[in-house]
C-alpha cells in the first residue's frame, strides 16, 4: 500500500488532555510556539475598530463561564449553539462552553426557519447564542423544537435596531448582560482532561451537506482542533528561525483579514485558532462586501488574506481595487474550492508585494486542512491543492480498489490527528465515510512526483456555491412539493464568480407542460413561481441561479438514480441563458 506523506519535518506530539481553551489561551507552551508581541490585540472589529488583547479575551471567556453556570443548569457536554455573524464576542462564546465542559455547535446566521429547526433537532441545545439580526427565525425555530425562549442569549446586532425591536430585545438576556454578571463572580474551574480524553470529547458540531441533501453535524474533538494547528505550524514552521525576518510566512504581529464567517471550519480553525495561535491579530467583519473589505487592507494595513474563489475572482476583475493600496499584503491562500491557474496569475498582479500564493485544500472532516502550499513555493503550483500537513497519510483508491501510483487518479483517503470523529448522531453516514480508520473524502485526486495533490472531480454529488455546499437532493426533494413539478434533478453549473450555481432539470406535470410548450408566457411564469418556491424556503447560496430548464424526463439508471453525468453534458450544450435567471433573482431579492 503506497502512502504519501508531507514532505516536512515530522510532527511533534500532540498534547491529548488539553481543552482547546487551555492549549490556546492558557500560554501552554509547544515546540516553537511564537510570543505575542506586547500590545498586538487578538481581534479588533472592523465596524468599531475596537481592539480586544488576549487578557480580554481570557477575561471575558472566564466571566461568561461563570455567568451561564450561575443562571442555567450546564452539565458536562451539554451543547451551546452559536448563530451569528462575525463578531468579537463570538469567541468567548466558544470557550466559555468549552472552560464548561460544553460542545459548541456553529450555525449558519443565514438559516431559514426550516433549516434551523433541522439543526436545532440534531444538536438539541441548552442555550442559543443568536446575533440580533438571527433573531425573529431563532425564535420561531425554537418554539418548532421547545426549545425554552429563556435560553436564547444576544449575541450583538446591528448598530442601529428598530423601535419596534427594543421591547423585544430587553425581554433577552444578552452578552453584555452576562458578562458584568460574571465580573462578580468566582471563576469556573474548569476540569481537566484525562490523557487521551481530548480525543474522544467534541469540542465542535460544524455543519456539512451529505449526498443524501440532510445537513450533518461533523463531531470534531478538542484534540482534531490542537492537532491541525500544530500541524499546519510545523509545515509552515511558525516560530522558527528559518530565514530572514521579512521573508517568514507568519510573523507575530501580522495582521489578517477576518471576513470568512467563523460558523464555518475555514474560518473558524484556520482564519480564528490558528492565526491566533501564530501571534497575529483578526480583523472581523460580520458581513463581505467588496469595497469594505478593499477598504479595511488598507486602513489595517493587512498583511494575510485567507479567501476563497469568489473573492479572488473580484480581487482580479473589479473595478474598485485600482482605487486602494493593497501593498500590504504579504500572504494570500485561496481555500474551499479550486482555483483555476488564470486566477492565481490574476491574484499576482492585483496583489503587487504578495510574497506567498498559492491554495489549501479540506473539509470540514479534516477539521478543515489535508493539504496546502509548501514553503519550499512562494507561489505553489498552479492548479494544486498544495501538498500534504505532516502527521497526515493519504492513499488514492482506484476504482477497481487498487492504489494509485504517481499521476494516477482515483479516491482520495485520508488518515491523521485532524480526522473527526464521524457524524453527530448519525451512525450510519458515519460508517459509510470514517472506514477502518480512514476518511473517505469522495474526491477524485493524483498527486504529481513532488507530493502535490490536484483535485480533479468531486465523487460526492455535492455543489459547490462560494465554498459552501449544496445537496442536489435537498432541493430536489422541495422542488418535488411544488405543484406543477413532476421530476426534478439538480446539478452544479460552472460560474466564474461564484465557482457553481444550483440549475434545476425540471419535469413539469402533463397539464404544465402542455402549456409551457404552447406558450413561452407561460413558461416564464412557471419558472419564476419555481425559483421563488425555492428562494423562500432556502438559504440564497441555494437558490436556483444556475437556471431552471424543462425536460422531458430525468435521465436514471436501472436502479433509479440520476445519471447527472447526462444532465451536465445537457448544460454544456445547452448554456441557458443566466441573464433570465439574474432576473428572476433580482425580483424575488426585492420581495423577500
Amino acid at each position: 500500500m503506497t502512502c504519501s506523506q508531507a514532505i516536512v519535518p515530522p510532527l511533534q506530539d500532540v498534547p491529548s488532555n488539553l481543552s482547546v481553551p487551555q492549549f490556546l489561551l492558557d500560554d501552554f507552551r509547544h515546540g516553537s510556539r511564537p510570543e505575542r508581541l506586547v500590545d498586538t490585540p487578538c481581534l479588533i472589529d472592523d465596524d468599531t475598530g475596537e481592539y480586544v488583547s488576549m487578557e480580554e479575551l481570557r477575561a471575558r471567556t472566564q466571566h461568561l463561564a461563570s455567568a451561564v453556570s450561575a443562571n442555567w443548569t450546564f452539565n458536562e457536554d451539554d451543547i451551546v449553539a452559536i448563530m451569528s455573524f462575525n463578531h468579537i464576542n463570538f469567541p468567548p462564546c466558544v470557550w466559555a462552553t468549552h472552560r464548561l465542559g460544553g460542545i459548541v455547535a456553529t450555525l449558519s446566521p443565514s438559516l431559514s426557519v426550516g433549516e434551523l429547526v433541522h439543526h436545532l433537532t440534531i444538536a438539541r441545545p441548552t442555550l442559543l447564542f443568536v446575533h440580533t439580526d438571527c433573531l425573529s427565525v431563532a425564535i420561531q425555530a425554537a418554539s418548532r423544537v421547545l426549545l425554552p425562549l429563556s435560553r436564547i442569549v444576544l449575541l450583538g446586532g446591528s448598530t442601529s435596531v428598530a423601535r419596534t425591536s427594543l421591547q423585544l430585545l430587553s425581554s433577552y438576556q444578552s452578552f453584555d448582560d452576562l458578562i458584568q454578571q460574571g465580573t462578580l463572580l468566582p471563576p469556573v474551574v474548569e476540569k481537566p482532561f484525562k490523557n487521551g480524553e481530548a480525543k474522544t470529547r467534541i469540542a465542535f458540531l460544524a455543519p456539512s451537506s451529505g449526498t443524501t441533501g440532510v445537513q450533518k453535524a461533523v463531531a470534531i474533538s478538542h484534540f482534531n482542533v490542537i492537532s491541525i494547528i500544530i500541524q499546519a505550524a510545523t509545515f509552515n514552521r511558525i516560530g522558527e528561525d528559518y530565514t530572514r525576518w521579512e521573508d517568514r510566512r507568519f510573523r507575530p504581529g501580522d495582521i489578517c483579514c477576518g471576513f470568512l464567517p467563523l460558523y464555518h471550519i475555514y474560518g473558524l480553525v484556520y482564519n480564528l485558532h490558528f492565526m491566533l495561535y501564530a501571534g497575529m491579530s483578526l480583523v472581523l467583519a460580520p458581513r463581505f462586501h467588496f469595497e469594505n473589505f478593499l477598504k479595511s487592507i488598507e486602513r489595517y494595513r493587512m498583511t494575510h488574506l485567507t479567501i476563497v474563489p469568489p473573492q479572488a475572482v473580484l480581487l482580479c476583475k473589479h473595478p474598485a481595487v485600482k482605487n486602494y493600496s493593497l501593498s500590504s499584503v504579504r500572504y494570500c491562500i485561496v481555500a474551499a474550492a479550486p482555483l483555476s491557474a488564470s486566477l492565481t496569475s490574476g491574484l499576482l498582479r492585483a496583489l503587487p508585494n504578495v510574497v506567498h500564493l498559492g491554495q489549501g485544500y479540506g473539509m470540514t472532516e479534516t477539521c478543515g486542512t489535508v493539504s496546502m502550499f509548501p514553503l519550499s513555493q512562494n507561489v505553489g503550483t498552479l492548479g494544486s491543492g498544495g501538498q500534504v500537513l505532516p502527521g497526515t497519510l493519504t492513499k488514492v483508491v482506484k476504482e477497481d480498489g487498487t492504489i494509485a501510483q504517481v499521476g494516477e487518479i482515483g479516491e482520495l483517503y485520508v488518515q491523521g490527528g485532524q480526522i473527526a470523529l464521524g457524524y453527530y448522531g448519525d451512525e450510519k453516514a458515519t460508517k459509510q465515510t470514517f472506514v477502518d480508520g480512514w476518511l473517505r473524502t469522495g474526491d477524485q485526486v493524483f498527486f504529481e512526483s513532488n507530493g502535490d495533490i490536484f483535485i480533479v472531480e468531486r465523487i460526492k454529488e455535492l455543489i459547490k456555491v462560494k465554498g459552501l455546499q449544496v445537496a442536489p437532493a435537498e432541493l430536489e426533494g422541495h422542488l418535488l412539493m411544488h405543484p406543477n413539478v413532476a421530476d426534478a434533478a439538480v446539478i452544479g453549473t460552472p460560474d466564474e464568480y461564484a465557482g457553481e450555481l444550483p440549475k434545476a432539470f425540471v419535469v413539469l406535470q402533463p397539464a404544465a407542460a402542455s402549456l409551457a410548450r404552447h406558450d413561452p408566457k407561460y413558461a416564464t411564469e412557471f419558472r419564476s413561481s419555481i425559483y421563488k418556491h425555492v428562494a423562500d424556503a432556502k438559504s440564497k447560496h441555494k437558490w436556483l441561479s444556475g437556471g431552471i430548464a424543462f425536460i422531458d424526463i430525468i435521465p436514471r439508471n436501472a436502479s433509479g438514480k440520476i445519471l447527472r453525468r447526462l444532465l451536465r453534458d445537457e448544460d454544456r450544450n445547452q448554456s441557458v441563458s443566466l441573464i433570465e435567471c439574474q432576473a428572476l433573482s433580482a425580483t424575488v431579492s426585492a420581495k423577500l
